[in-house]
């Protein structure tokens, strides 16, 4: 603590959490930063029983600050209004509010430091922790610091799951040693102390200091104690709080509960509140002199377990009454949701009004991006909706919300509900399709697929195009799962899209892409590639139509199938453009993937990192798995030794997960990675289960692999069918990029002077593509056939570009295949010598880089890349100190696309 303070007094930000069980210390390290010189503090603590109201810590912590809304940039400002409910349109991106409240924070910090101290971050709502932890992330180069507090039991400290504030730096506090609380106990005790009731103290607090304070209040000190038990520290210190709480008046404690349950602590509504019952402020000073709670402007409770002891041990009855007349002294007015929260506590059995009044709670929250606070509200409606037929459409409301919000076994849950209905059709059908999403959230499996196919079938015949949705959707899902599924599922799949129900007119480019898949599936690709062309035409043609990221992802692999590599260039930069733009940051990472295939098809392995680094740092933020497959691929361009490692645990990872399609773009990889080795027979081994399979989106990549390390291994026989096969592919659009595929699989298995002109011919179709990573090794494989056939001058010659052009691009396995084949000619090529220039940048800077060089400032380099504008100059500076340039204009002149 005492380095993050002083890190932060030198201007440089931090975060710290401080982790550990009820009463071990926390809180009073949190206090002992209460005042610092020259630093502002602002607090905020969760509160158990507040889990549910969306951004209500964000904006507690961030209320002495508000002053500094308007210098936010429009966007964020909108987010964060949205998220507080001061204004602001649609439901605010939470990219966008951790943006802001960075923003906010730093023009805060301006003028002094700023430490925002978060104790109980356990009880956080789900909004308001993850825009802190997003934040505390990004403070390196902010006068900014945290400082969270985190309760776990002991039992749990060194599990892996730490939620959202995972990653940061943490200590975890335990016992006190006995020397040390043996003289914290003495100095509370003031009475002699039998030996044995001592060390059973000891024994029974584990060093936990507010045990050791406690504990004894319930022992007799001349020689009798409780027998030891199995019971936790924190629950024997609770104990002792309701042993203390029994011995006052039923108004004291009343009151007590009354404050317990009103968890914002203001003193005001509690004697409002307290007035319903007849409680005179007497009761405050009998309550007081327990020492478990303070009242003034502000109701405090001692510690949090005092107010957990004074709710769970009040009867039912007392929590209702309590939660009836805060509801009563509060006004819809002035907290809509909070009363209806309140209200909902006290029913004591179904009630349809207070059931209507969480339902428009939860459209609040929804409102704010509060998808667990709206889940939450719909969850308790749902439970005190009379009617049955409302009950159910709660209950799927409220399922859909809780798999929104990642709580997929309260959705499943809740769906029983739904379906014991009476549900419609329309419900039923909605009942079906989440269940099915939700089974393949869970697992990418056979029956999730199936699940999807059937929630199709029911929908339908209900809404023709919704019903098309979901069975492109579950084609989609068929694709992905791939070699895991249980037999022909894909064939079924296609089959039974293509039997419910023609194109509608007009079609939408989802209806025809759906009726070119089904037909690639049931009848060849020959035979779809027309239609299939034309769908792809549609999608790069209607730009402003806003394709889902699954439509997005479907198409770019047709493309790729379809070798038209600029359509698919242009699907991925406008899907990229498209998730920023729109703050659909959960799809970023996908079209992210896309967008680093197609540098690496052009031979720029410096954007492609970028990619592949800001689609991790993403993934990490919203939870979801990282792109291993795109990073093993651009390993095994780059001829990276550490390739088979990344490929053995991404492989483990897929398979684990039910991804078929993902272990097929690592056999690819590996099967690139092996061949710029020469290992040949491993480059077959690697690709010829996926090659056997020919399945959608690699028509364009395996088969070369598959060919080139056949004829190499000495399997001329294996090379031929897939040849034939890639010239009846290639010939249904023979594009530049597919001319020059068929042409150099058409050369390695050619004999005589044919494959001269096939090589030279591959060469220029390549050229003429985009794939400029293809041109070269193109000829590089020319290059050795030439010297295999004597021709050693020429051979020179075409070694040397292929070794020039794969330097410059950074595929340095098949340049070092290239060196290898110069030095038996007698050209010996020296050791490559490091990059200079932006190889020197990390893939971070890199990307500020070429933002920068493009004329974006630093608020909106930060904007695209969930970074700071502060962070984005200190990172400029490091970027200016490399390339040996002063200036930004200097940048933009400097080539940063290779």
């Amino acid at each position: 603590m005492d380095r993050l303070l002083a890190e932060l007094r030198a201007g440089r930000g931090g975060a710290l959490v401080v982790r550990g069980e009820a009463g071990i210390g926390k809180t009073a390290l949190l206090d002992s930063v209460r005042s610092v010189d020259g630093v502002r503090v602002l607090r905020v603590g969760g509160v158990e029983f507040e889990t549910e109201f969306a951004f209500a810590a964000l904006h507690q912590l961030c209320s002495p600050v508000l002053a500094g809304l308007e210098n936010l940039p429009a966007p964020q400002l909108a987010a964060l209004k949205s998220a507080f409910g001061m204004g602001g349109d649609g439901v605010p991106d939470r990219f966008r509010v951790g943006l802001a409240v960075l923003g906010l924070l730093s023009e805060a910090a301006a003028s002094r430091p700023l430490l925002c101290v978060v104790d109980d971050a356990q009880w956080l709502d789900q909004a308001s922790a993850r825009t802190l932890a997003f934040t505390a992330r990004r403070l390196q180069n902010e006068p900014v610091a945290f400082l969270f507090a985190v309760r776990e039991p002991a039992d749990q400290a060194d599990q892996a799951d730490q939620g959202d504030l995972a990653g940061l730096p943490e200590i975890r506090l335990t016992g006190l040693a006995e020397p040390d609380a043996l003289r914290l106990l003495r100095s509370r005790i003031r009475v002699h102390m039998d030996g044995r009731v001592r060390d059973r103290i000891l024994a029974e607090a584990r060093g936990n200091p507010l045990a050791l304070l406690e504990l004894p209040r319930g022992a007799d000190l001349a020689g009798g104690f409780a027998a030891p038990d199995a019971v936790p520290v924190s629950g024997k210190v609770e104990e002792s709080f309701r042993a203390r709480l029994r011995g006052l008046p039923s108004d004291a404690r009343l009151l007590l509960l009354a404050a317990a349950a009103e968890t914002t602590g203001d003193s005001v509504l509690l004697w409002r509140a307290a007035e319903r019952f007849g409680i005179s402020p007497s009761a405050a000073t009998v309550a007081e002199e327990t020492g478990l709670i303070t009242f003034g402007l502000w109701v405090r409770f001692r510690h949090p377990l005092v107010r957990s002891a004074v709710y769970r041990d009040a009867s039912l009855a007392d929590r209702r009454a309590v939660h009836g007349a805060l509801a009563e002294a509060m006004t819809d007015a002035d907290e809509p949701d909070r009363r209806a929260w309140h209200r909902s506590q006290a029913a004591t059995g179904p009630d349809a009004d207070v059931a209507d009044a969480l339902e428009l709670s939860a459209s609040r929250a929804q409102a704010r991006g509060g998808i667990a606070a709206a889940a939450a509200f719909l969850e308790a409606a749902t439970q005190l909706t009379p009617e049955p037929a409302r009950r159910a459409e709660r209950a799927l409301a409220a399922a859909c919300a809780k798999r929104d919000a990642g709580a997929a076994d309260t959705a499943l849950d809740l769906l029983s509900v739904a379906d014991a209905g009476p549900l419609d059709a329309a419900g039923r059908a909605r009942s079906a399709t989440l269940r099915a999403r939700i089974a393949f959230d869970v697992a990418r499996s056979d029956d999730a697929v199936a699940g999807l196919q059937r929630a199709a079938d029911l929908t339908v015949s209900l809404d023709e195009a919704a019903g098309r949705d979901i069975f492109l959707e579950a084609l989609a899902a068929a694709v992905f799962v791939g070699r895991f599924t249980e037999g022909p599922r894909l064939l079924e799949t296609a089959d039974r899209a293509r039997a419910v129900l023609p194109a509608p007119e007009p079609a939408r480019p989802l209806d025809l892409l759906l009726d070119g898949l089904t037909t690639q599936v049931a009848s060849g690709f020959p035979e779809a590639a027309p239609l299939l062309r034309h769908v792809v035409d549609l999608y790069v043609k209607e730009e402003d139509d806003p394709f889902s990221p699954g439509e997005v992802w479907l198409a770019c692999s047709v493309a790729m199938d379809l070798f038209e590599d600029a359509a698919w260039r242009t699907l991925a930069d406008r899907q990229v453009r498209s998730s920023r733009s729109s703050g659909a940051v959960a799809a970023l990472p996908v079209s992210l993937s896309y967008q680093a295939l197609t540098h690496i098809h052009a031979g720029r392995f410096d954007d492609a990192a970028a990619n592949v680094a800001e689609a991790y740092a993403i993934a990490a933020e919203i939870g979801a798995p990282g792109l291993d497959h795109v990073e093993v691929t651009l390993a095994a361009w780059r001829g990276e030794q550490r390739t088979a490692e990344l490929a053995r645990t991404a492989r483990c990872g897929a398979v684990e997960r039910g991804e078929g399609r993902l272990v097929t773009a690592i056999e690819f990889a590996q099967a690139v990675f092996f061949n710029s080795l020469g290992r040949y027979d491993d480059a077959l081994a690697a690709c010829r289960p996926s090659a056997d399979l020919d399945e959608m989106g690699f028509h364009s990549c395996t088969p070369l692999e598959f060919v080139e390390a056949a004829v190499r291994s000495g399997r001329r026989e294996l090379a031929l069918p897939m040849v034939a096969m890639l010239t009846e592919r290639t010939s249904a659009n023979r594009t530049d990029w597919a001319a020059g595929v068929d042409l150099r699989c058409q050369a390695l298995v050619a004999e005589g002077s044919t494959a001269d002109d096939l090589y030279r011919a591959a060469i220029d179709s390549f050229e003429r593509s985009e794939g400029r990573l293809h041109t070269a090794r193109t000829r590089l494989l020319y290059g050795e056939w030439l010297r295999r056939s004597g021709s050693r001058q020429a051979a020179r010659s075409v070694l040397r570009e292929a070794y020039a052009a794969l330097t410059e691009i950074g595929a340095d396995g098949f340049a070092a295949r290239a060196a290898r084949e110069l030095g038996v000619l007698g050209e010996p090529v020296g050791s490559r010598s490091a990059r200079g220039g932006t190889g020197r940048l990390t893939a971070q800077e890199f990307q500020i880089a070429r933002l920068v060089a493009t004329g974006a400032t630093s608020k909106e380099v930060g904007t695209q890349l969930f970074l700071s504008p502060r962070t984005v100059d200190a990172h400029l500076r490091s970027i200016f100190k490399k390339l040996d340039i002063t200036s930004r204009r200097q940048l933009r002149d400097l080539p940063l696309t290779r």
